[in-house]
């Protein structure tokens, strides 16, 4: 096993915090998704992730499955494979297992602990694989580690969370990860497509309730994290297709008048007040096609699942 730590501290309680408290002292309150991801809520994504409405995964993995062999013909070998938003690693595993003798695998992901639980029993299956776990908000795509120069660089980018950013965060995403990948590296990328709101809103707003619960974690975290006072009973979960946009909207959204405080500082919300928490937008090809172009790569390969729900593709850095 090759286990290498290369993350001491977590210093992101700071930056947690600061977006908390200008995120709701906005007339549009909003706090950006990453929030959602800490160990608990991390957890209680992978239920969402077996959820009969939640298409996404499913169908996601029956499509890697059915490209990671010809993907990885293209890549070659001696491939350092590095995931942004890792998780569980359960994606990754799909092309380790594929990749010709991978080399490396970076794994960063905002929810550290998570992630160091996640990837002890990968190193142990992968024993001549050096694996890296990191923490942080990888959208900037600055890294705190250095790649093997020996290695052909791939990131990896599954899910729908590019759905999740607005165009100039993809084109920072998509231009800083091929900055620090290099000029030979390709890039496997995953996007959730447009669909019928019927399909949509079931996905993220689930009979069970594992959705809300999700949702609602973030305002006990704010409790757990940043000393709040919030009622989480108070509020509800609301998820939203928003046509024009061609997104999901995720928001919590207050039951009553209430005044609560984070970090001493003090908030009120009146009845049916949001705070909106995660968009998931859903792509066509052009636009695809035009974000890849603009943003230093090129399309190699664009691959759907039978019933067009999802798309994967691998890009090649260019000039």
């Amino acid at each position: 096993m090759n286990f290498i730590n290369d993350q001491h501290t977590n210093t992101y309680p700071q930056a947690f915090l600061s977006d908390v408290l200008t995120g709701l002292s906005k007339p549009n309150r909003y706090i950006p998704p990453c929030w959602l991801y800490d160990t608990v809520g991390s957890k209680i994504f992978e239920k969402i992730t077996d959820l009969p409405e939640y298409y996404v995964t499913r169908t996601e993995v029956k499509l890697l499955h059915e490209i990671a062999l010809s993907f990885s013909q293209i890549i070659g070998p001696n491939a350092s494979l590095v995931e942004y938003g890792a998780g569980a690693a359960i994606k990754a595993r799909i092309f380790l297992n594929a990749l010709i003798d991978p080399a490396e695998y970076v794994a960063i992901d905002i929810s550290f602990d998570h992630l160091e639980q996640s990837l002890t029993e990968l190193a142990l299956d992968h024993p001549d694989l050096r694996v890296r776990p990191l923490a942080g908000d990888f959208i900037s795509g600055v890294m705190a580690t250095s790649l093997d120069s020996e290695t052909q660089r791939v990131g990896f980018f599954p899910g729908s969370t590019i759905g999740n950013l607005s165009n100039d965060e993809i084109s920072t995403f998509l231009r800083s990860s091929r900055d620090y990948l290099g000029d030979d590296a390709y890039f496997i990328l995953g996007a959730d497509l447009r669909k019928s709101s019927d399909i949509l809103i079931p996905a993220y707003d689930d009979a069970q309730g594992v959705t809300a619960d999700f949702n609602i974690n973030l305002l006990k975290r704010i409790n757990r994290e940043l000393d709040g006072t919030i009622d989480s009973s108070q509020f509800s979960h609301k998820a939203v297709w928003n046509d024009e946009l061609s997104r999901i909207e995720m928001h919590l959204e207050s039951l009553e008048e209430q005044t609560f405080e984070v970090a001493g500082q003090s908030f009120t919300m009146s009845k049916g007040d949001t705070i909106h928490t995660e968009n998931s937008r859903k792509f066509q090809r052009p636009e695809l096609d035009k974000l890849i172009q603009e943003n230093g790569w090129k399309m190699v390969r664009y691959e759907t699942d039978k019933d067009a729900y999802f798309s994967v593709m691998l890009l090649k850095a260019h000039q």
